[in-house]
C-alpha cells in the first residue's frame, strides 16, 4: 500500500522594508497603529491564523528589527520563525529571504513560498488559501483583480506636459497585489539567472519569473478590494475606516460537550439580564454548567448607571465563587426622536446608560478579568457606522462601543482579557417592542438566537472583534464573496436601515 505524499512545507515572507517616506513619517509605515495595532501587527495575525501557512518569516527594514521582535512577543505569534534585516531594494531583501529559506533544506526538499507585502493588512485568508492550493499544480502564482478605472499609456513632450499615446482594453488588465506565491526552487533559480543581467531590476517577484523564466506559467489568483496597500497618507485614513467597519463572522458553535466542557465552574456576569438578550445568554450558561449572576433592574434592582451598584454586584459574584471569567453588558435604552426636542432628562438617561454604564462596568471588572484571562462582551447597534435622523444618541454611544471594544481590546491585551462587540440585526426584545410596538413576524432575529452566537464568542479566542449576527448572511449567493463585498453589504443595509 503506497503511502500518502507529505504536503511540502508552505512558508509566509513577510517583507517590511518600507521606509515610510510616501507617508510622511519618521518610522516605518509598517510600524504605524491602524486600529489599535501595528500595521504589520494585523499582517502578521492573518497568517498566524492562516491553517494553510505552517511558518512566517520576516523581512524587516534596517534598524528596526527589535521593534517587530517585541511586537511578536507581546502578540505570542508562534509561527513567526525569524526576523531578519532587510535589503536596500525589494530584489535584495526578497534574495535575503531566499537564502535564509534555502538553509537546512533537505535533498529534494522543495517548499511553497508566499512574499506578502507588511503594509497590505487588510488580506484575507481566502486569498491565502487559494495561493498555496494554486502551487499544487503551478510553480508561480500571482494574485490580481481587474481594473475598475481606464489606464492610459502616456508620453511627456517637453514643457507641453504629458500626451495620451495608447489606451489598452481594459477587459485584459489587471491590479497586481500580494502575496506571490512560488515553489521555492522556482524563484531561486528566476533570482539566479536575473544575477547575470548587469541591468536587472524589478518591483516584484513575479516580474522575476517571467522575465527570467518565460517558459514558467505564471497562474493568477482572484485578489480582493479589501486588500489594499498603505502607501499614501489617505491610505492609512482608508484602512483604519475598512478595520472599524469589517465586521468578523460569528465563531462556529464547538458543540454542546464542548460548551459544557468549558462553562462548567465558570462564573459569567450579565448586567441587563432581566429580559431579551441578557436574560437569555444567562439561562443558556447556567444550562452548560456556569455560575450566572443575571443583574437587572427589574430583577435584582441593579442600576447600570450606579457605579457602586455595579461594583457591588461584580464584588458579591467573586466573593461568592472566588472568580469572575465573564462579563456581559446588554443593559441599554432606545429612544426615539429630534435631538432639539428631546428634554435633558432623556439626554442624561441615554448617556449614563448607553456610555458611561460600560464605562464603569469595564473598569470595574479589569482586576476580575485579568485574574482568569477573561473576557468582556459589548454589544453594539447595526447604526453604529452611520447615525441616522432621530437616532442621534442612540446611535452615537454605540459607536462609541465600537471605539472602546477596539481600545480596550489593546489596551488589556498584555493582561490576556479579550474584549469583544456583538452587533446583532434588529432583534425581538422588550426594549425594541417598546419603541416600535409590534413588527411582522419572521422580520426579527430572536434574542436566543443573539445568545447563542454570544455565548460562541465568549468561548472563542477573538478579541478586538465586531461580530455581526445576522438572519441571513447577504452574501451567501454568491458563494465567494470577499471580505470587503461582506463589509459593504453591510454597511449598505445598515445605511438604509435595513439592520
Amino acid at each position: 500500500m503506497s503511502q500518502p505524499i507529505a504536503k511540502p512545507r508552505t512558508t509566509a515572507v513577510i517583507l517590511a522594508g518600507g521606509t515610510g517616506q510616501r507617508v510622511g513619517l519618521s518610522i516605518p509605515k509598517q510600524l504605524l497603529k491602524i486600529a489599535g495595532k501595528a500595521v504589520i501587527e494585523h499582517t502578521l495575525t492573518t497568517f498566524e491564523k492562516a491553517d494553510s501557512i505552517d511558518d512566517v518569516i520576516v523581512l524587516m527594514a534596517p534598524g528596526y528589527v527589535p521593534d517587530v521582535e517585541k511586537i511578536v512577543a507581546r502578540a505570542g505569534f508562534r509561527k513567526v520563525s525569524r526576523i531578519i534585516e532587510g535589503g536596500a531594494t525589494r530584489n535584495e531583501t526578497t534574495e535575503r529571504a531566499i537564502a535564509a529559506l534555502h538553509e537546512g533544506l533537505a535533498d529534494g526538499e522543495d517548499p511553497n513560498v508566499l512574499f506578502h507585502d507588511a503594509v497590505r493588512p487588510l488580506l484575507s485568508r481566502r486569498v491565502i488559501d487559494d495561493c498555496v492550493t494554486a502551487l499544487e499544480r503551478y510553480q508561480a502564482v500571482d494574485v490580481a483583480i481587474p481594473s475598475a478605472d481606464t489606464i492610459i499609456v502616456t508620453r511627456t513632450h517637453g514643457e507641453d506636459g504629458e500626451f495620451i499615446t495608447e489606451i489598452p482594453d481594459r477587459s485584459r488588465l489587471r491590479r497586481g497585489q500580494t502575496p506571490q506565491a512560488f515553489k521555492l526552487s522556482t524563484i531561486r533559480r528566476a533570482y539566479e539567472v536575473a544575477a547575470g543581467d548587469p541591468n536587472f531590476q524589478a518591483t516584484d517577484d513575479c516580474t522575476v519569473v517571467l522575465r527570467y523564466l518565460p517558459d514558467v506559467p505564471i497562474h493568477v489568483v482572484m485578489g480582493d478590494e479589501y486588500n489594499m496597500k498603505v502607501t499614501q497618507p489617505v491610505d492609512v485614513f482608508i484602512a483604519d475606516k475598512l478595520f472599524q467597519l469589517a465586521s468578523t463572522a460569528a465563531p462556529e458553535h464547538s458543540g454542546e460537550d464542548t460548551h459544557r466542557e468549558r462553562l462548567a465552574g465558570k462564573t459569567l456576569v450579565v448586567f441587563g439580564g432581566s429580559y431579551g438578550i441578557g436574560k437569555d445568554i444567562g439561562a443558556l450558561a447556567e444550562s452548560y454548567g456556569a455560575t450566572v449572576y443575571a443583574l437587572g433592574r427589574s430583577t435584582t434592582g441593579t442600576h447600570v448607571e450606579n457605579p457602586e451598584e455595579v461594583d457591588d454586584a461584580l464584588s458579591k459574584a467573586y466573593a461568592e465563587t472566588g472568580r469572575i471569567d465573564y462579563v456581559v453588558n446588554t443593559a441599554g435604552v432606545l429612544r426615539i426622536g429630534k435631538l432639539a426636542e428631546t428634554d435633558n432628562a432623556t439626554i442624561l438617561e441615554a448617556l449614563k446608560v448607553n456610555y458611561l454604564a460600560p464605562v464603569q462596568i469595564a473598569r470595574s471588572a479589569y482586576k476580575y478579568l485579568a485574574e482568569t484571562q477573561g473576557q468582556l462582551l459589548l454589544y453594539t447597534s447595526s447604526s453604529y457606522t452611520r447615525g441616522r435622523a432621530e437616532y442621534s444618541l442612540y446611535s452615537s454611544t454605540k459607536a462609541a462601543m465600537v471605539n472602546l471594544t477596539q481600545a480596550l481590546s489593546d489596551e488589556w491585551a498584555a493582561d490576556g482579557i479579550r474584549v469583544n462587540c456583538v452587533n446583532p440585526e434588529r432583534t425581538a426584545t422588550p426594549m425594541r417592542t417598546r419603541a416600535f410596538g409590534q413588527e411582522p413576524a419572521g422580520s426579527l432575529l430572536s434574542s436566543e438566537t443573539v445568545a447563542r452566537t454570544s455565548l460562541d464568542v465568549l468561548l472563542s479566542e477573538l478579541t478586538g472583534h465586531v461580530i455581526d449576527v445576522r438572519q441571513q448572511d447577504p452574501t451567501a449567493a454568491a458563494g465567494q464573496a470577499s471580505g470587503f463585498e461582506q463589509a459593504l453589504a453591510g454597511v449598505l443595509d445598515r445605511q438604509e436601515g435595513v439592520a
